[in-house]
């Protein structure tokens, strides 16, 4: 016998050379979105969010202020990490080594991207619903080269960090073992989801809209009894109050004013404001922000496997998962402020399931003709469009950043405090302080009396109710304009200069008074940097 007859050959069958195809294509897009973290939101694109000029300072004020000033909570201001803590301790603690930066905090939330691309790979290994092992590597694969998720995961939000939270609780959910062979309370799994369910809140309130989706999964491994399903429920749910209850006795009540305003800030939206058929068309409507072909495919295949492949419905991480996109469905339409950051929660759900059914689908020749072509149709423009946004970055909004802090810091004689709805950002861009103009639970006329900025930085015009905020102790001197972002409504940040307000001298019959002596002694009057702290 020859030598080479003697050693076996390997022959790779279709099925795994696609997976290898597609896990390496996953993979060069994953590492595309690290590249050029700055960039602005991708302009002239479909998605036209309100966040990419305020969520990402925001939601990590508590981080920014303190690695940059000392103190997280400025009174008065808006101060959303009393309620939702968890992102901001996060960027704290990589702010701690890379000091506070746009592209630590994108680096960041493109990390906990990776992370919800292997514990989605985690799941969909767990739950496999055919030998191809196709849903886990096409799963991955539509993730990567998706725009809208390539789009708003490289932006500093708490939407990726839910998401990816949720995966992870459902992962727990799916280990939980209703007969253990040892002392169940020792169990890792229960821990880990008790914790994961309070962190979940505390990332974003809305997150408790994700619950049924995870009770799913309990129940299933209980084997759908309610008996069982109590029992093995209870320690995760007693390790969840507990751990919520002592955040809000321990720290949240300290603020209880700012816990408060989180859930009354938004109270402008709802679903009574339009009548309820508009809002449910709409809400399901704009998910075809997704993707057109993806968000329609999502619903054809879902009508597809009801009357051909009802097994599909077998897998419990598929009613899971629907049970996700019901309940967040449900939060958009009660809110009713249709924002398409919002669906990003619900696009990991959709690309899930839809890679579950199309690896159910593709057990014949003939079906799995029709899959790859679907797949091609999705992905093919999918990863044309992200390649340009990779290929042509705009840096408009960090220029116009930096034009801001060069002419603040080039004024000696004015606080370097800016006024603006996007101050938070400015901060995290420039370093320097700021107070947002819209929320906070001071009125904007006790604020600016209170921290007593000396610029103010507003899009494309000043609204009526800042200017009467501003008129009693401030003439505003426009000083400089810049083009940033692509909304109509916010596509010049207008930089003006706050000068003392002139004020009228007393008319000559009236006696003007002697100022009363300072009761405080010298160098005890508090400075603006101070009352910013």
């Amino acid at each position: 016998m020859s030598e080479s007859a003697s050693k076996p050959t390997f022959h790779p069958d279709f099925s795994t050379i696609l997976r290898w195809v597609m896990l390496s294509v996953a993979a060069a897009f994953f590492v595309l979105h690290f590249v050029h973290l700055r960039a602005d939101f991708p302009n002239f694109s479909p998605w036209d969010d309100w966040s990419k000029y305020t969520d990402e300072g925001w939601y990590g004020d508590g981080a920014i202020r303190q690695v940059l000033f000392g103190h997280w909570y400025w009174k008065g201001d808006f101060n959303p990490a009393v309620a939702l803590p968890v992102w901001p301790a996060l960027e704290y603690l990589v702010f701690r080594f890379t000091g506070a930066s746009l592209t630590a905090a994108r680096a960041l939330t493109v990390c906990i991207f990776g992370l919800t691309l292997y514990i989605s790979w985690l799941l969909l290994r767990r739950h496999r619903t055919s030998g191809t092992a196709l849903a886990a590597p096409l799963a991955m694969f539509l993730l990567c080269t998706s725009p809208f998720l390539y789009a708003f995961n490289r932006t500093a939000i708490i939407e990726p960090l839910l998401i990816c939270l949720t995966l992870l609780a459902l992962l727990a959910a799916s280990t939980l073992n209703a007969r253990p062979s040892g002392p169940w309370t020792l169990s890792p799994g229960p821990w880990a989801l008790g914790l994961l369910l309070p962190a979940i809140i505390l990332t974003k309130t809305t997150g408790i809209c994700l619950f049924p989706a995870i009770a799913y999964l309990v129940w299933e491994r209980a084997g759908y009894r309610l008996r069982a399903t109590i029992r093995l429920a209870m320690l995760p749910v007693v390790i969840a109050a507990i751990t919520w209850l002592a955040y809000y006795f321990f720290f949240a009540h300290r603020y209880l004013e700012d816990y408060r305003y989180i859930f009354s800030a938004n109270g402008y939206t709802g679903f009574e404001l339009a009548p309820l058929a508009t809002v449910v068309l709409n809400t399901f409507s704009d998910g075809l922000w997704i993707g057109h072909v993806l968000y329609s495919l999502f619903f054809i295949t879902m009508a597809l496997a009801i009357f051909w492949r009802p097994r599909l419905f077998a897998n419990p991480l598929v009613p899971a998962l629907l049970l996700w996109i019901a309940g967040y469905f449900t939060f958009l339409g009660y809110h009713n402020n249709l924002q398409p950051r919002y669906y990003l929660v619900i696009a990991v759900p959709v690309i899930l399931i839809l890679s579950l059914a199309i690896d159910c689908f593709a057990t014949t020749r003939i079906t799995a003709i029709f899959a790859t072509a679907a797949v091609l149709a999705i992905a093919i423009p999918d990863a044309i469009r992200t390649l340009g946004f990779v290929f042509h970055p705009t840096y408009t909004f960090v220029n116009a950043a930096q034009s801001v802090r060069n002419v603040v810091l080039a004024d000696k004689a004015h606080s370097n405090l800016i006024l603006s709805i996007s101050g938070s950002d400015l901060t995290l861009m420039t370093g320097l302080p700021s107070i947002d103009d819209d929320f906070g639970t001071m009125d904007l006329d006790e604020r600016v009396r209170a921290y007593r900025p000396g610029w103010y930085a507003a899009w494309n015009q000043v609204d009526d109710d800042k200017m009467d905020a501003l008129r009693p102790l401030y003439r505003l001197t426009r000083v400089a304009a810049f083009p940033a972002m692509d909304d109509p409504d916010r596509n010049l940040l207008i930089l003006y200069r706050l000068d003392p307000a002139i004020v009228p001298p007393p008319p000559s019959h009236v006696k003007a008074r002697t100022p009363k002596p300072l009761i405080t002694k010298l160098g005890q009057q508090p400075t603006t940097q101070q009352l910013t702290h």
